[in-house]
């Protein structure tokens, strides 16, 4: 039965649209399913390891030392409002489009691009280490339990980000077009951008 509710909540906070969110339609958006699937990844993989974190109490370090949460949160700030700026000039200057199933620049940038913001996400590791143990039962194993919800909070995720990417795909014969792949880019900036500027300025 929790395992049953932890899916559920996972679901939910997946559907929530956040950094990761608009991190892996812009990789999509800019150069198709396979930069979107590879941001998923590595914004997957940093989910893991906060999991991992929480699970052997590495998390509860980060939380403890103010320097080390505010070090994390102006990295992951300057990282989204550099990536935010990136999209306003592609979407001034008017890049061509990548050929059709060509990832650009490269499966490893999307990637790095996903974890990167994900590690450098303070706010990650102390959700994942106030969430997580809600749905730990009395008397089981708690390292080895917080691990096994850490792998099914990244299958959810997966699904749900699988699921979007797709839908974006599905509709590039709108959303590719010149003037709204643009205005896409522009919005999409202006979101990083503004994600940068919340988590520079709001406190834990």
């Amino acid at each position: 039965m929790y395992l049953l509710a932890f899916i559920g909540a996972c679901v939910l906070v997946a559907m929530v649209p956040g950094v990761s969110t608009a991190i892996i339609l812009r990789q999509t958006l800019r150069a198709g399913r396979g930069s979107g699937l590879a941001a998923t990844l590595g914004n997957e993989t940093g989910i893991l390891l906060w999991g991992l974190a929480a699970a052997f109490g590495l998390s509860a370090l980060l939380v403890a030392s103010q320097v080390a949460y505010d070090v994390m949160r102006v990295t992951g700030a300057a990282l989204l409002i550099v990536m935010g700026a990136q999209a306003l000039w592609q979407a001034r200057k008017g890049a061509p489009a990548a050929p059709e199933g060509q990832v650009m620049p490269g499966w490893r940038a999307p990637y790095l691009a996903g974890v990167g913001t994900c590690l450098a996400n303070p706010k990650a590791a102390v959700f994942a280490m106030s969430f997580l143990p809600q749905f730990v039962p009395a008397g089981q194993n708690v390292p080895l339990t917080l691990v096994t919800l850490a792998v099914v909070w990244v299958l959810v995720d997966l699904i749900w980000y699988g699921l979007l990417i797709w839908a974006v795909d599905r509709a590039k014969a709108w959303l590719g077009r010149p003037a709204v792949k643009r205005r896409l880019e522009q919005i999409s900036g202006v979101v990083l951008v503004g994600l940068g500027v919340r988590m520079v300025v709001e406190s834990r």
